[in-house]
């Protein structure tokens, strides 16, 4: 099975801290003007999964999701969740922590690429996540 999206240490030893302060997270991966392409990190609950948004998986127990026409764009690629210094968002939780979520990525394989294809499109919505556990 091919992931959609990894996340790396540093990432993990982030997520791990804001869920200790904060409780369980949700990740989505914005495609915003205000935010570039930051991956966002909120209080599960705090922010509200559209229709249009494709589940991608989970990074360190934490659900992610990016918006659709995102996806559209980015859906040949395998996303990396990072940490690095800097100052983060004013809507995602890590921006007083003096790091930052970044998104990396790379182009799929074509082995990839096939497995993706045989395993169909990833599930889109609010009920996504519930969906995929269930697969």
């Amino acid at each position: 099975m091919v992931e959609r999206v990894t996340v790396t240490p540093a990432a993990t030893a982030l997520i791990e801290k804001l869920a200790a302060q904060h409780g369980p997270l949700l990740f989505h991966q914005s495609g915003g003007c205000c935010d570039g392409s930051a991956p966002m990190c909120y209080p599960r609950g705090e922010f509200k999964i559209g229709e249009r948004d494709v589940y991608l998986g989970e990074i360190a127990g934490c659900p992610i999701y990016i918006s659709g026409p995102q996806f559209e764009y980015w859906q040949h690629t395998h996303l990396i969740i990072d940490a690095v210094p800097g100052r983060g968002s004013g809507f995602s939780l890590e921006a007083p922590e003096g790091l930052r979520f970044l998104t990396r990525s790379r182009v799929y394989t074509e082995e990839e690429t096939d497995a993706l294809d045989r395993m169909g499109a990833p599930p889109r919505g609010p009920g996504a996540m519930v969906a995929a556990q269930r697969a």
